[in-house]
């Protein structure tokens, strides 16, 4: 059986939202990020970067990282159709989750975790505000990316939809001023964001495991 370790609120609830799509039995562990779980022995033994998620297959070796996780899920359960069928698909499908991965996702870890980027904390309230611009003008891009799609890659749902609804919660939250008093991503978005919820139950289950968490115990 998979096992897929996880932190409320974190960018790890991708990978339970698509593991539940896939239909593949798993235990979830949870990692409490916010009492440094992560970086306790027990943990680092499962993935030495103190990160989330990770995902121990049946021969107990370990993925990491979400690009590779929502891959690995899509492809093992294609009857699930989360995977493009075409190269350029698969390759755009890749090219948007490590956009995520790379940039969109960084962008608010300048918001809630400065100290990463610089122990001064007198700098702190500037990486903060450059964070908030980069991070809304992201959910702007998104929202021109989704258009008038059903979903972000078009007709077909893919590992690309719970990977991005995970950014979609982040700027709807009330710790993240993107832009002046203004929280919530950008109105087409909204509406691709009722989509995915509205799809089945799998956003449910994941969300119950996944909520209760503050900003500061993301990734």
């Amino acid at each position: 059986m998979l096992t897929l370790y996880y932190g409320a609120g974190a960018c790890s609830m991708a990978s339970h939202i698509t593991i539940e799509e896939s239909g593949a039995p798993y235990e979830a562990k949870s990692v409490a990020l916010a009492k440094g779980e992560q970086k306790g022995e027990d943990y680092l033994k499962i993935n030495p970067r103190a990160k989330v998620p990770a995902l121990k297959l049946d021969d107990g070796s370990v993925i990491t990282e979400n690009t590779a996780i929502l891959s690995y899920l899509a492809l093992s359960y294609p009857e699930k159709k989360l995977w493009p069928k075409d190269p350029a698909g698969e390759a755009r499908c890749i090219s948007h989750m490590a956009w995520l991965s790379n940039l969109v996702h960084p962008s608010f870890t300048h918001i809630s975790r400065p100290e990463r980027f610089a122990e001064d904390a007198s700098t702190h309230a500037a990486i903060k505000e450059t964070g908030r611009k980069n991070f809304w003008g992201y959910l702007q891009e998104i929202d021109g990316i989704i258009g008038g799609k059903q979903w972000v890659q078009g007709d077909q749902f893919t590992t690309c939809d719970p990977y991005t609804l995970v950014f979609y919660g982040w700027g709807s939250g009330s710790s993240c001023r993107c832009r002046s008093s203004r929280t919530t991503p950008p109105g087409r978005t909204a509406c691709w964001r009722a989509r995915r919820c509205a799809r089945s139950s799998s956003v449910r289950r994941a969300s119950c495991c996944n909520s209760g968490a503050r900003l500061a115990s993301r990734r």
